[in-house]
């Protein structure tokens, strides 16, 4: 590219968060409202596609590739890759949905 003024504040916001998120307390943060957004997420979506009995077919099959897809962006990677911070927050919140769903399933049971 060339180094143009606009170029050049892009990566300088690029730079500035880059080390704003190095922090482990904020990589810490940021991870775990990847999970709650992912509880919140299954929560709504269950309680959502629950109300007509039509789309729990759909629902169940599109959150399904979407865990897969998850999953084989995480665990294809080297380990020095998984630790990107959206390659961490995608598992997280993968994680907080399966388990919200878990959930779910479980006050429905008993």
């Amino acid at each position: 590219m060339q180094n143009t003024r606009l170029n050049n504040l892009f990566n300088a916001i690029a730079l500035r968060l880059r080390l704003w998120f190095f922090n482990p307390w904020r990589r810490l943060s940021v991870l775990i409202i990847s999970f709650l957004l992912g509880f919140f997420l299954g929560s709504a979506v269950a309680t959502t596609a629950g109300q007509t009995a039509e789309w729990d077919v759909v629902v169940a099959g599109f959150l399904v590739v979407l865990v897969e897809v998850a999953n084989r962006l995480f665990y294809s990677r080297s380990i020095r890759e998984r630790q990107a911070l959206w390659v961490e927050s995608l598992n997280f919140l993968k994680v907080g949905l399966t388990y919200s769903l878990f959930l779910e399933a479980f006050k429905l049971g008993s």
